[in-house]
């Protein structure tokens, strides 16, 4: 797979199992809703307060797991990259942003700047690096 497939499988599917590292070098996973951004970047929103977040903002690298619709047969796209955490208030325009290209329009963008802001959630920008499934040779 390449780089610009990877992207738009991005574009159509957002849910995605997240590998950040823990302190003592072990995974710590978790579901999330990525999006992309127009410069091909993964992105997705977090409470800054989480162990993810935490996590990246002391060791950047990440792998993640995109699939579609149905977990059972479905295709997939595995990604590995460096993340970087975007706080309040440079995060809120890449928030907004998120939100239309992932759920489309909000009917109150007041109160979901509100939201944004109360509940300290910051931008996580993905930049991919390396892209995958790479098929086997059988020998």
């Amino acid at each position: 797979m390449d780089l610009p497939t990877a992207r738009k499988f991005l574009q159509e599917n957002h849910r995605a199992c997240i590998a950040v590292r823990q302190k003592d070098g072990l995974p710590q996973m978790t579901l999330v809703t990525p999006g992309i951004d127009a410069e091909g970047r993964v992105i997705l929103t977090s409470r800054g307060t989480t162990y993810k977040v935490k996590h990246l903002r002391r060791d950047p690298r990440v792998s993640m797991l995109i699939f579609g619709e149905q977990y059972s047969g479905s295709k997939f796209v595995q990604i590995h990259g460096t993340a970087e955490v975007i706080d309040l208030p440079e995060a809120m325009e890449g928030l907004i942003y998120w939100y239309k290209t992932v759920r489309g329009e909000h009917k109150n963008w007041g109160d979901y700047k509100k939201q944004m802001t109360d509940e300290k959630r910051v931008l996580v920008r993905i930049t991919i690096e390396k892209v995958g499934p790479q098929s086997v040779k059988r020998v």
